[in-house]
């Protein structure tokens, strides 16, 4: 089965194989991303060790939601032992985040 996810906005879109979702994430994206990605795996009859590959939308989009499905994606291509791609096609052993802009990080206060 393939998966797909962009967290690159407050509503993450997950594919699996031709279904698709939708999810209004917003700031519950790193608490229950996990949960929701098994969640319709087990809607489909499948489990963690159907997927045999994994496409990620690097971006560019929301800084932390782009690293939050990184970190996720990341991992489960690594422990599952399948293949990761990004947007474009192209096999990675890690997919990194495409900002589209330098982070905005202020200066200390002190």
């Amino acid at each position: 089965m393939k998966l797909y996810l962009d967290t690159s906005s407050p509503e993450t879109v997950l594919r699996l194989d031709d279904r698709e979702y939708r999810w209004e994430s917003g700031r519950s994206l790193a608490r229950d991303l996990l949960r929701y990605i098994h969640d319709r795996l087990i809607e489909n009859g499948k489990d963690w060790r159907d997927i045999t590959e994994i496409h990620f939308f690097a971006g560019p989009g929301s800084f932390t939601g782009l690293r939050i499905g990184a970190t996720v994606v990341n991992t489960l291509a690594e422990q599952l032992g399948v293949p990761l791609y990004n947007q474009r096609g192209e096999k990675l052993a890690l997919v990194m985040p495409e900002y589209g802009r330098p982070a905005n990080i202020t200066p200390p206060r002190k």
